[in-house]
């Protein structure tokens, strides 16, 4: 059996998995598209590149090209936009978001298997609490944006990063405890 025959038909797939893999497709898609507003629109060709590496994580979600349609889409808000505040930021991040969470529950298993509805809250809240970080930072971004930088605030920026990580970890560990 080759690689390519392990996987089956879209016909045969699960509703869960079809609009999960839906998502995996649409998110980075959409996220890059929302630079355009933000003043920084991509042109046809890289929202193609997008699409396809998006079609091809979309199609095999396990695979580890998974991340490039990430990678791309952060790419181009960070060298287009520079020190930009657009909220659209906020879109791109949702987008990017909803994308990874999707990838990670359709990889559960074959494309076949409906991914069972615990799981799907289970991860979709662990997707809203990192959603919840990018109000946040786009927020302080605002704030500070035209203050000159301050000596340390690297340093202040990775230790809070630090002290969310352990908190939603202790947070959503006692969670899957109970």
């Amino acid at each position: 059996m080759t690689p390519l025959e392990a996987y089956s038909a879209p016909d045969d797939w699960a509703r869960s998995q079809v609009a999960l893999r839906a998502l995996v497709l649409l998110g980075p898609v959409l996220s890059v598209l929302a630079a355009g507003p933000a003043g920084h629109a991509p042109p046809w060709w890289l929202v193609a590149v997008v699409a396809a590496l998006a079609g091809a994580s979309a199609w095999v979600p396990d695979s580890p090209f998974g991340v490039a349609p990430l990678l791309v889409v952060l790419g181009w808000w960070a060298a287009g936009l520079g020190h930009s505040t657009s909220a659209w930021v906020l879109a791109g991040a949702a987008g990017l978001v909803v994308a990874h969470v999707a990838g990670v529950l359709a990889s559960y298993g074959p494309a076949t298997m409906q991914v069972d509805a615990a799981t799907v809250r289970l991860w979709a809240r662990r997707g809203v609490l990192v959603l919840l970080t990018a109000p946040v930072a786009w927020a302080v971004s605002r704030l500070l944006g035209d203050e000159p930088e301050q000596p340390g605030v690297w340093v202040l920026g990775i230790v809070a990063s630090c002290v969310a990580a352990v908190l939603a970890t202790a947070a959503l560990t006692g969670e899957e405890e109970r």
